[in-house]
């Protein structure tokens, strides 16, 4: 007779809540620490994009600088070897990760029932000030932006941002890409001369990153991130801790 197994009760047990891949950077089947970037890709870590243009050059890496007490071994590590402190209207420097139309259509968008997101994570830098938190619908072309605030240098501090659900445009159920989630980190009078987008609308690349520091600006620059969970809701659950195998193998999906 096959003993059956109980469902476990152990609070804040996985149930594939987050929308991301990899938002704890354990996987990284890339070279760990690359050097001399200057150009759009994806480096170090699986699944995380780096959108660049002329904004320095950087290495990315794999770190074991971690915050204490979270069960966390790995964070993604920026560090500026080439500054620009002069940006030019045009260059930027986000992170990105970018999430598929079919992973999307649970939130509803595009109806009057659509979904709040909350994106969580935590994040160090030596540099303090005015870091933007980006949603972008890739699929119809739409943003939300929101300002978060590193206040002490050299500190890991934890960070919650809750975005309000969009009841214009609906995915498509399909591999393209829905949802980006982008990270800012430098961005010129393109990207911040406008108003900074904190409700759902229509593409305004002026209204994206207005605030935004320049983490560009010295070499004695670095940023690190690491914990990264987006969900449904208007709140944030305990980081969703899955199994190395089985997180691995979404990386290869």
């Amino acid at each position: 007779m096959v003993q059956k197994v109980p469902q476990s009760s152990i609070s804040g047990n996985s149930s594939f809540r987050s929308l991301l891949i990899n938002g704890d950077m354990s996987i990284c089947q890339r070279q760990p620490t690359q050097p001399g970037i200057q150009y759009s890709g994806y480096y170090s870590l699986d699944r995380w994009y780096l959108d660049i243009s002329s904004t320095g050059t950087w290495t990315l890496s794999q770190s074991t600088t971690v915050p204490t007490g979270q069960g966390f071994f790995n964070s993604s590590k920026f560090d500026c070897t080439t500054a620009d402190t002069s940006l030019g209207s045009g260059d930027r420097l986000f992170y990105q990760q970018r999430i598929e139309d079919q992973f999307c259509t649970f939130l509803k968008k595009g109806t009057s029932s659509t979904a709040s997101v909350t994106v969580s994570f935590w994040v160090r830098s030596n540099k303090t000030g005015t870091y933007i938190c980006e949603i972008y619908d890739s699929h119809n072309s739409r943003h939300i932006s929101k300002s978060y605030t590193i206040d002490s240098a050299d500190t890991w501090e934890k960070k919650i941002i809750v975005f309000p659900g969009d009841t214009t445009g609906a995915f498509a159920n399909d591999n393209g890409v829905g949802l980006q989630l982008d990270f800012w980190l430098a961005a010129g009078t393109d990207y911040t001369s406008g108003t900074l987008a904190t409700s759902w609308q229509a593409n305004d690349a002026t209204d994206r990153a207005v605030g935004q520091v320049n983490l560009a600006d010295s070499t004695s620059n670095e940023w690190y991130l690491t914990g990264v969970q987006l969900e449904a809701g208007d709140a944030a659950t305990d980081f969703e801790h899955l199994p190395h195998d089985v997180q691995l193998q979404r990386c290869q999906r």
